[in-house]
């Protein structure tokens, strides 16, 4: 294994740490699944099918267009399948995949750590901005 030349100040990681590859795959996933409405939807969906009206008065402020946009995103990437029934008018319910079921628990471990950690992030927060308050006037 080769390790790569180490800047001033930094350590050396092996090559085969960091793939461009690998951190695209990784950023595209992380930017769906870290995505504000697609936690809600995969956390609501996680109960069960639901219908489309169902989703949105459960997610409350989500807009049609982005529930439409989401949910697209979730059937794209596998996360959520879409069944329409031959009624009249016809009924489309949206329900996890297999795949989705398995993000339910990181999505609630996540939701756990954010709730148990905002304390401590805020006053993070505020402590950085306190202390360059100075820099930006």
């Amino acid at each position: 294994m080769t390790a790569l030349k180490a800047q001033e100040g930094t350590n050396a990681i092996p090559g085969n740490l960091h793939v461009a590859e690998d951190c695209r795959a990784v950023s595209e996933v992380l930017a769906r699944v870290g995505d504000k409405w697609t936690v809600l939807v995969v956390s609501t969906l996680g109960d069960g099918p639901k219908r489309f009206n169902e989703l949105r008065r459960a997610l409350g402020s989500i807009s049609q267009r982005m529930l439409t946009l989401t949910l697209r995103g979730l059937e794209r990437d596998g996360l959520v399948s879409r069944t329409v029934f031959p009624t009249i008018p016809p009924r489309v319910d949206y329900e996890l995949t297999d795949l989705g079921r398995s993000l339910l628990e990181p999505v609630k471990e996540l939701g756990l750590w954010a709730r148990r950690n905002r304390p401590e992030i805020q006053a993070a927060r505020q402590r950085f901005d306190t202390g360059t308050a100075h820099l930006n006037a």
